[in-house]
């Protein structure tokens, strides 16, 4: 898996995940919590990829990201 295809993908399944919560529970959301749904529903590949950092840390970041969550770093 490309590092570029998984962050695409990562990207999209934070959308369907957020779907279910209230604005109110999202705003701290887990990492952990998403990242056992992805695993959970046959998403664990997308989290496969070469990084420098690490696949993990990449796909954190990115979720801090999307969710407005940078002041945790």
């Amino acid at each position: 898996m490309k590092k570029s295809e998984a962050k695409e993908a990562i990207h999209d399944f934070f959308g369907i995940w957020s779907k279910d919560f209230t604005p109110a529970q999202l705003e701290h959301p887990s990492y952990y919590e998403f990242k056992s749904w992805a695993e959970r529903n046959g998403y664990s590949r997308y989290f496969k990829f070469r990084s420098v950092m690490g696949a993990d840390y990449d796909a954190e970041l990115w979720f801090d990201q999307y969710f407005k969550q940078m002041w945790r770093r």
